[in-house]
Parts: C-alpha cells; structure tokens; sequence
C-alpha cells in the first residue's frame, strides 16, 4: 500500500497556535540560537534557543564574550548568570525578528544547570511576549511548571519514561494550571543526542521499543485529564515516513516530532564549517552513549580524540589504600611530596607499565581509585579546576554545587572533565576533534541522504519542507 503522508501530517496546536508537527531540537550548548529558531518559526513549525551558554549579542549585532573578572567559583557563577540572561533575552528578540509572527518561539534549559530557576524568571521576566514556550530536561524539573504559569508562557518537560512524568505530575504539576502544559517530550534516552535520560534499571546497551514506552505515557496522560495533549518524539526521528503508523493512532494521541540532529546542518546553524563538513561522514556507530559527563548523566557525541583521551583516562585506574593491608600490599610512591599509597600487587606491574609510557602523574579519585595521567593533562585538570565558574548545580569535576556551601563534599573527580569549556570552545569555532561534540545516533544518516548529496547544505525552510514530505 502506497503512503500518502500529505494526510496524515497535519498541523498540530502547540503554545497556544496552530504549528506544523516540527520543534527544532534545543540544543543547551548555544547551537540552536535565534536565528536558526526564528528561521523554524518563520518556516510555520517550532524554534528553540538554548537559554544555557546563550550568546550575548548586543544592539549592534556584535556577540559580547563573556569576560570573567572574578576571582572566586562564586563571583564567576554570579557573573555567568547575569550573562546568560541578558543573552537569552537577545536571543529571543532575534529569533522574533525573523519569526515576523509566524510559528513558535520556546527556550530551552537544563534543570541541571547552575541557577537554573534564577536563570529561567529573569529571562521570562525580561522577554515578556517573546517567548512562547519552555522547553526543560536534563534532571526532574518540578519547579517548571510553576514559574511558566507566573509569566504565562507554556511549559514541555523533557522525559524518558511514564515513571518520571507520574512524579513530576504527583509532586508538581497537577497543582498548576495544566493549561500551560504545551506538551510532553519523550526523549529516546537510548537514541538522542547530548545528556540522556537513563534510569538505574535500564541497560545502556539494550534498546527499548519507543512505541510501548509512549503508550505507557499517553495511558497515564488520559487518566489525569491530559488527552488532547501533544506528545512530543525526540531522539531517533529523521523520516517521518518512519512514524507513518504513529499517526492518528489511538494510543498514541496528538503527536509532534523534534529534530535535534538534522537542524546542525542548515545555513542558519551557527556551527563551523569544519563541524558541518564533518557531519556529512560520520558513520553509523561513530555516535555512542558514555559516562563521562560532570553531570553523572549518560550523554551521546561523535567518536574523536577527545573521547578516546576520556575513555583511555578511565582505563588507566586501579584501587588503592593510604595504608597497608593484606590486599593492598603493594607500595607506590606518587607526587612531589613522594606520599606513599598501597596498590594490590596484581596493579603494580600495570601501573610500572603506564608510567614507562609516560603517564607519570597519579589523580585520585573519589571511588578510592587513581587514575594515571602525563604531566600536562594533569596541569590542564588542575587548571580547569580552578578556573570553574559554576555552570552546573552539581558538578562531579570540579565538586561545585550551586547552593548552601558551594560544595559536593565530595573529592574533585579527574576521570571527568569541564563541560563549560569544551562546549564553548567548540561552538565558538575550536578544534572538533579535541572537543565534545555531542550528537543524535542518526548522525550518520547525512552520509546516506540523498538530500545532502554532494555536500548540500539546506536552509532551515528547505529542511523543514523536505520534512513535511516525509523524508
């Protein structure tokens, strides 16, 4: 039987207004800014800016870098809030000027990130009818609901699973208005690109069917009276010839898709040529889930030096003791100081092995491990270390925290690294093989797609048109 997509792909109301089924992805590293979601928007469908390392741009259409002058984790988290805000808020003035009113405007925010609840009512406060909706994931935002219904904006939790939905809806948001719940994004936590949502009892490496776990979700939705509410698919969603049997399906309910992945290679995309050019070859397997994130969270990026470095960095680790038992029998002398530590004797001979290499210097770690490093890639963890400005509520590499103490209490982890600024290095033009790039698993689909033959690179209104075509 013949598909006729033109019937069943149909507009679908999402914050308050009549859209095509297509949300761009909001990226939370400054990669879908104003002028890729205006663009969305202008197209008839859904733009997203990231509010998290939004560039500053000013009056002139000149991006302020962000110049830190404070001496203190503190004083440089404080002085990142205010600039984040004051970019979002240039951010959505943009994305409105090329919207010309057409489609949607949302933002995007991590609940993870540092300040986050500051960041979103200052933001919401200073682009009054700019902003259409909030898009939030990465962590549980119960507090969500509550600051959209103070600036009537709509609100779209990013979940993985009807387990997380139940509780934010139990502890949160059946206490709100449910009005302003614009939808719920279902976030393929096997499939998306950037952090993912994997719980403890899911296997990273075991791929759940994505219709029985929408199911589940649209069920628990109809029970609390949140039937003509759109779920929102993210992660794995390319085609959406893919989802033919997805719409008007029952079970299902109103649907929408958000495309994280494929918006990277428009002209509006502010990443670099080197990076969209890179994108066009990357192959199937070259994105994979890790955990090496600060945010303790599964994430997914494209295989490169980087990761190999991280990956290699947390092979390079055995046990140790500060002091001699029957299991750690074994003696190292680690630092300028020559401190003694207590290995198992099986680890000597290993650890003999990596300092021959090279890897010379010795890192511990909080699981009462060390890791084995050469003497720059220590200086250079010591050194981001120090230079932490709080980008996270928790950060498991430098052991900030954004509230009480300012501390995890817990040991620097030097298995992991600074997210800050390998994402911003690489959105600013750095090297994208010595840096994170984070990606949906379909990246590899650019290379298979006839619509990017011959290197083509859309814009955001041709994408969108070719999506509507169901390809």
């Amino acid at each position: 039987m013949e598909i006729n997509l033109k019937d069943v792909i149909k507009k679908v109301l999402l914050s308050g207004k009549e859209v095509w089924p297509i949300i761009e992805g909001g990226k939370g590293i400054g990669i879908s800014d104003g002028f890729s979601c205006g663009a969305f928007a202008a197209a008839g469908a859904v733009g997203t800016f990231s509010g998290a390392n939004a560039k500053l741009i000013d009056d002139n259409g000149e991006i302020m870098p962000q110049i830190y002058k404070g001496k203190t984790r503190h004083e440089r988290h404080n002085e990142l809030i205010e600039h984040s805000i004051k970019a979002a808020i240039s951010q959505a003035r943009v994305a409105n000027e090329i919207s010309k009113d057409q489609g949607r405007i949302h933002m995007n925010v991590l609940w993870e990130m540092g300040a986050v609840q500051r960041i979103l009512n200052g933001v919401l406060e200073g682009a009054k009818g700019l902003i259409h909706g909030v898009t939030c994931g990465a962590g549980m935002p119960y507090k969500l609901a509550e600051i959209a219904a103070k600036y009537q904006v709509y609100y779209y939790p990013i979940i993985s699973s009807v387990r997380a939905l139940k509780i934010l809806w139990k502890r949160s948001y059946e206490k709100v208005s449910k009005f302003l719940l614009g939808g719920v994004v279902y976030e393929d936590p096997w499939l998306a690109g950037g952090h993912n949502g994997l719980s403890n009892n899911e296997d990273p490496k075991v791929p759940q069917d994505p219709f029985a776990r929408v199911v589940e979700i649209r069920s628990f939705m109809n029970e609390v009276g949140l039937c003509d509410v759109p779920i929102v698919i993210a992660g794995g969603v390319w085609y959406l010839k893919d989802w033919y049997n997805w719409f008007d399906n029952k079970l299902i309910g109103n649907i929408a898709f958000q495309f994280g992945t494929r918006p990277l290679l428009t002209q509006e995309s502010p990443i670099s040529a080197e990076w969209k050019n890179h994108l066009l070859n990357i192959k199937k397997g070259d994105v994979y889930l890790n955990k090496f994130s600060p945010t303790g969270f599964y994430s997914s990026a494209i295989e490169n030096d980087f990761l190999r470095e991280l990956k290699e960095r947390n092979l390079r680790q055995v046990e140790f003791s500060y002091s001699y038992s029957s299991v750690f029998d074994t003696e190292l002398t680690i630092g300028q100081r020559n401190r003694k530590i207590y290995l198992k004797a099986e680890d000597k001979d290993l650890s003999n092995k990596w300092i021959m290499e090279g890897y010379t210097e010795v890192l511990k770690t909080p699981s009462s491990t060390v890791i084995f490093v050469t003497k720059d890639k220590l200086e250079e963890i010591r050194r981001d270390q120090i230079n932490c400005m709080g980008c996270l509520s928790h950060c498991l590499f430098s052991n900030w925290k954004d509230h009480d103490d300012y501390t995890t209490g817990q040991k620097p982890d030097p298995r992991s690294f600074c997210i800050q600024k390998t994402l911003q290095s690489i959105v600013n033009g750095g090297d994208i093989r010595n840096q994170l790039m984070f990606s949906g698993h379909n990246a590899y689909k650019f290379k298979e797609d006839p619509f990017y033959k011959d290197g083509y690179v859309p814009t955001v209104k041709e994408l969108v048109e070719r999506i509507l075509t169901g390809f």
